[in-house]
């Protein structure tokens, strides 16, 4: 129960995590690896009796499943884009699935030999349930490493992703074989343990597919009550995990109870549904909160996970030194499992795939070792029950402590052990270094920044904000880096240094468009289908652009690989049939619409980079293709319009007049805000406005 002095611990160690995040970052230290070091420090601490209220706050197996485990699930599945997911669904689904069995068969049959090698009697369900929730890698401890050492994207999807999906096969897994503990083996059980593992797979899929659009579905209609949408992105997570875990305690309860369904699995589709599709159903401004918001959520719940996981050293029974040399043991087996597992793993893949998909030798070695065990392993050995007996179980710990102690010795070994080496490794194997698009990126940035900064520090000079000495010295200065970076972008001697270049530009624009184009979403000047449609395009547009295809038509290209966007698709075009040709000529023109304003948008961004800058940074022959193409989309899309208008003028005249108001009303809310920000209006009258303009532009739609 929540007291005073547990109340008070939580809070102190959310204050001690942000200071340990500031060390650590100033410091360049693994983050996670440091949590842990404090949370051990702050076992002694506790003992005396002035700082004894910190033991009150501790790690349970409800705190941690219900509380911290959907916060941790929604932020990684939220935050990662499907597409790539699906482009790497092979090697993820490997890994996760056929490399965590294999993993969790190593160490089960493992250390059931070499503990019975030593004189231990550990009968094999036990070992191979220590298999099954020590096999799952912690996405969180790997990433914040992988961010720090700029790891390439490919590799850490891979291993977010793996992350995600075998956290579901442990927990299927786990509770497959804890129910073994009161059933024993036989052909039987077997049989229903394997229903069991397949229903959670599957079932979590479908109800997470459900529930996830039930939400979606309900933000859409909410989506200009803000405080409401945001509510229910919030309750998200936590109601999946919930709901999955309710219907498999009634099914348990019935001639059912085979069947289950994982809430992983469920959470885990649920948020990826949201993240992906559910998101652009909200305003900007409240997706920006939800980001923000889920991102602080899960990271005092990592900071919290990983303080008290040093308290677990607290939580070790007395008489447990005597398992030295088995935790030793255990340490070895789940290192060369992981490492066997993975290569036995990716070199078919290897064999099947072809050469851009291939995952190099040097990538094999940091899947291997940069397996770090967290929060899913903690929750899962505190889920075994205390009293949980087993024939033949000789020792004085009870399994729980006995697997508590491997645990512990397995987590801080990954954690103080290969966390610190990953840096170095991954510096040996030389995987941090940028791709040439990288590379020109870097230069191209720089270009712009220092000439940016040239024509600031003129207009300050010449509004007198900085006297003009002291501005004419740090123009010199910037002149010459400006000059360097912008002579590497044009590259004049170099071929490839040139379309390296357009490459970068290309893929700029692209996210200017992204960017405009949601703001014409955010004031109803494009509808969702048709915002949806043209993101999708230039999604396909930029990725082609990365791989260097400069000249794909993705005019009638339909991506498989946008799960959600193809769902919502079909069911459509299952209940909209008979959709009206005046709707269909509606969502035409706000198509060819928004295409005019984003290729207008572009060219002027292309001609402010050729003529504001003090020299060119890209060549002149670069910027005038580029205008030249976006200037013909312009053009097309201006002939599309008119003869929409033409074909159904009545329509299109309500529809122009109906966007006037909606770009009125976008003026009305920026310059609202401006003048809020700046004190003319209080914050009661700039409601009040808000809400009289909102609901004018609301029913001109109307």
């Amino acid at each position: 129960m929540l007291s005073a002095a547990s109340a008070f611990a939580l809070f102190l160690m959310l204050a001690i995590a942000s200071l340990v995040h500031y060390v650590a970052t100033r410091f360049r230290l693994p983050y996670t690896v440091l949590l842990a070091f404090v949370g051990v420090l702050l076992v002694p601490i506790s003992s005396f009796e002035t700082f004894d209220f910190l033991r009150e706050f501790q790690l349970t197996p409800e705190l941690l499943f219900f509380i911290f485990l959907p916060t941790l699930l929604f932020e990684s599945a939220y935050n990662i884009n499907v597409r790539r997911v699906v482009d790497e669904i092979k090697p993820i689904m490997f890994l996760a699935v056929f490399g965590y069995l294999i993993s969790a068969l190593i160490i089960g049959g493992g250390l059931w030999a070499l503990f019975n090698l030593i004189g231990l009697s550990v009968p094999f369900l036990v070992t191979f349930l220590f298999g099954a929730l020590i096999s799952a890698t912690d996405p969180v401890a790997v990433l914040a490493l992988f961010k720090e050492y700029g790891t390439p994207e490919r590799l850490s999807l891979i291993f977010e992703g793996e992350s995600l999906m075998n956290d579901a096969t442990a927990l299927a897994l786990f509770v497959v074989i804890l129910s073994l503990f009161g059933t024993g083996i036989s052909a039987g059980t077997l049989m229903l343990g394997g229903v069991t593992f397949f229903t959670m797979l599957i079932g979590g899929i479908v109800l997470g597919l459900v529930i996830g659009g039930v939400f979606v579905l309900l933000i859409g209609l909410f989506r200009r009550h803000e405080i409401v949408a945001i509510t229910l992105m919030i309750v998200l997570a936590h109601s999946t995990f919930l709901i999955a875990e309710l219907m498999n305690l009634e099914l348990q309860a019935t001639s059912f109870s085979a069947i289950q369904f994982s809430p992983i699995i469920a959470t885990t589709v649920a948020s990826l549904m949201m993240g992906n599709y559910g998101r652009f159903k909200i305003t900007p401004k409240a997706e920006e909160f939800i980001q923000k918001f889920w991102s602080q959520f899960a990271f005092m719940a990592n900071s919290i996970v990983f303080i008290l996981v040093g308290f677990l050293f607290a939580s070790i029974p007395s008489g447990s030194g005597d398992l030295l040399i088995p935790a030793l043991i255990a340490v070895v087996v789940v290192a060369f499992a992981r490492a066997l597992s993975t290569y036995a793993i990716v070199i078919p893949y290897n064999a099947i795939s072809s050469g851009a998909r291939k995952i190099s030798r040097a990538w094999q070695h940091l899947l291997a070792w940069g397996s770090l065990r967290g929060a899913l392993a903690v929750m899962l050995v505190l889920l075994i029950p205390k009293d949980l007996t087993v024939p033949g179980w000789s020792l004085s710990l009870s399994v729980q402590e006995f697997l508590l102690v491997l645990t512990v010795a397995c987590i801080f070994t990954t954690l103080f052990i290969k966390a610190p080496t990953i840096g170095p490794m991954m510096r040996k194997l030389q995987i941090g270094k940028l791709s040439e698009v990288e590379r020109i990126a870097a230069v191209e940035a720089q270009a712009l920044v220092h000439g940016t900064i040239i024509l600031k520090l003129r207009a300050f000079a010449q509004k007198k904000y900085v006297p003009k000495d002291i501005a004419q010295k740090l123009i010199k200065k910037h002149e010459r880096q400006f000059t360097h970076f912008s002579q590497k972008v044009r590259g004049e001697d170099d071929e490839m240094e040139r379309s390296l270049a357009e490459r970068v530009l290309r893929i700029y624009v692209i996210g200017l468009e992204k960017e405009v184009l949601k703001e014409l979403l955010a004031f109803d000047e494009v509808s969702e289908r048709v915002f949806r449609h043209i993101r999708g395009k230039l999604t396909i547009q930029a990725e082609e652009i990365e791989r260097g295809n400069l000249d794909m038509d993705v005019t009638q290209i339909r991506d498989s690989r946008d799960v959600f966007e193809n769902m919502a698709e079909g069911l459509r075009t299952l209940f909209l049939k008979n959709e009206s040709e005046e709707r269909q000529a509606r969502e035409r023109y706000l198509y060819y619409r928004a295409l005019k304003i984003l290729s207008r948008k572009v060219t002027k961004e292309l001609n402010r980079l050729s003529d504001e800058y003090p020299s060119p940074v890209f060549t002149e022959e670069t910027i005038n293709e580029l205008v030249d193409v976006y200037q013909k989309f312009e053009h097309e899309a201006s002939e599309k319009m008119v003869a929409l208008r033409e074909a159904y003028t009545e329509l299109i005249e309500t529809l122009d007049e109906e966007l006037a108001y909606r770009s009125v009303y976008r003026v009305e809310d920026r310059t609202l805000e401006r003048l809020f920000l700046r004190h003319m209006l209080t914050r009661k009258l700039f409601i009040n406005l808000k809400k009289k303009y909102e609901r004018e532009a609301s029913e001109k739609k109307d």
